[in-house]
């Protein structure tokens, strides 16, 4: 899928430096920090989720010692 975005000039430049440092394209650079940008911005979302149905008592949570105990990882 083909998307067009307007690069603040400084952003562009960065980005063409990244590149050629890297020997990458501006696209292939450009996807990679869109990967990355979307795992953080999905672990946080996804997370503040979660957290909000604990809170409300709709998901619950495990101690880390009984991890420990359920996967035998004691000493």
């Amino acid at each position: 899928m083909a998307t067009t975005i307007e690069l603040d000039p400084e952003i562009e430049t960065r980005l063409e430096q990244l590149a050629r440092a890297t020997g990458r394209s501006k696209a292939a650079t450009i996807q990679e920090l869109i990967q990355y940008g979307m795992d953080e911005l999905e672990d946080g979302y996804f997370g503040a989720v979660e957290a909000e149905r604990v809170r409300r008592g709709e998901s619950s949570t495990l101690s880390l010692d009984s991890v420990i105990a359920d996967l035998d990882l004691d000493d």
